[in-house]
């Protein structure tokens, strides 16, 4: 097949709308926390005080955005990015002594100008409040960044 470089660039136009629209509207849902106290989220019912944690709201760019939550967490000691993708995020926290593993999640809602969130331990039942601190110190760090 013959393409024009005018047939290629409109090709290319449509491909990145879409692709942004697609970014818009889709939401990863985020693991369910369990009912030990080691875990909080935004996905969870505003009613259940033992989990439930605020998503982190922006304004502006997504992009941008998503940007400024990759940076917060990079920033931080002992995390690691394991998954990401458009609108979705893994990563893992290391406690410092016993090495435990902490699973951070985070959904990109780009429509609603929200970032859903879940902090929970693997192991153990209680986890003596740090996945809510850790999510409420990104949270502060990533609004201290400027929106773009």
């Amino acid at each position: 097949m013959h393409c024009n470089a005018f047939t290629l660039t409109v090709c290319v136009i449509m491909l990145c709308m879409m692709r942004s629209l697609s970014a818009e509207t889709t939401t990863t849902p985020l693991a369910a926390c369990p009912k030990s106290p080691n875990c909080v989220s935004s996905q969870a019912p505003a009613t259940d005080s033992k989990h439930y944690i605020a998503p982190i709201r922006f304004s502006g760019s997504p992009v941008m955005a998503w940007q400024r939550l990759k940076t917060a967490l990079l920033a931080e000691k002992r995390i690691t990015i394991v998954a990401e993708g458009d609108d979705y995020l893994h990563a893992e926290a290391r406690s410092l002594v016993f090495r435990f593993v902490d699973d951070i999640e985070f959904s990109l809602q780009a429509d609603a100008g929200l970032i859903d969130i879940r902090s929970a331990a693997r192991t153990g039942y209680s986890d003596f409040g740090v996945n809510r601190r850790r999510m409420e110190h990104l949270r502060s760090v990533f609004n201290s960044e400027p929106a773009r």
